[in-house]
């Protein structure tokens, strides 16, 4: 028996996030059976580095599964990319040790977000980024972005079906950058909650338009309501783009 850590990249506007659920097709489904394809075997059960929702895309998402096949690991991305789908790559793949699990050895994760800030939107970009037109002071939103990096308790940015028990999170960073009329925006942490970066950049794209003031930003944080808050962005804006691991975990694919 084998572990094998696997790196995938993905274009999820066609699935229903990640998680294998009944009567919609989504990411783990498909290189599950992919997998199971071309190894051959009954069941193979891939466990992922999170949970992404319905829409959104992953650069370098991190997955790990257990296998007895004697395929070198350098050769399942190409023999794993025959049977999945276009939007689904395999693009590396290592063998580790027996106790890595892909969820619970990260230790932090960065995504990015992309907004659209033109009146007309993006023909090439509609299936990733959000689209809003009312014009966004990038000043204000750097200055309300500053007191989210720390570490603190982000349940004002919690969805209100979010079910995790442990609020506190270390912000490492939160970078905003313009150009031409594409916002995007990269957050870097040691976790997030259910809709966490959604709800942020949200809130932040609302108070650089004027529709939630700026300079509230410390009390909306403090308060720990989500009512106070901005609405949560369109997935299709976010991207899982990088994974990190403590060493040896943290080498992409076998050379």
């Amino acid at each position: 028996m084998r572990n094998i850590k696997l790196t995938l990249m993905y274009d999820g506007t066609n699935y229903h996030g990640w998680q294998r659920q009944q009567n919609v097709i989504t990411v783990q489904q498909c290189v599950e059976e992919a997998l199971e394809r071309i190894f051959q075997e009954p069941r193979v059960i891939v466990y992922g580095c999170s949970r992404t929702d319905a829409g959104v895309h992953a650069r370098a998402y991190v997955c790990s599964f257990f296998t007895n096949s004697k395929m070198p690991a350098k050769k399942i991305p190409f023999a794993l990319n025959t049977c999945l789908p276009r939007d689904i790559r395999a693009v590396g793949a290592c063998d580790v040790d027996m106790d890595f699990h892909a969820q619970y050895r990260a230790k932090s994760k960065i995504y990015s977000y992309t907004v659209i800030n033109a009146p007309h939107g993006n023909a090439f970009l509609y299936n990733r980024a959000w689209h809003y037109p009312q014009k966004i002071d990038m000043e204000k939103v750097k200055y309300a972005a500053s007191f989210l990096v720390g570490r603190h308790d982000f349940r004002t940015f919690m969805a209100v079906d979010g079910c995790q028990k442990i609020y506190v999170k270390n912000m490492y960073s939160l970078d905003v950058h313009k150009d031409e009329n594409i916002i995007t925006f990269t957050l870097h942490a040691d976790g997030y909650l259910y809709n966490m970066v959604r709800i942020i950049c949200g809130t932040l794209v609302f108070m650089g338009s004027g529709t939630l003031n700026y300079l509230d930003m410390p009390d909306i944080l403090a308060s720990l309501d989500r009512r106070r808050a901005g609405m949560t962005a369109p997935p299709q804006g976010l991207i899982l783009e990088k994974v990190f691991y403590d060493p040896p975990y943290d080498k992409p694919f076998e050379t």
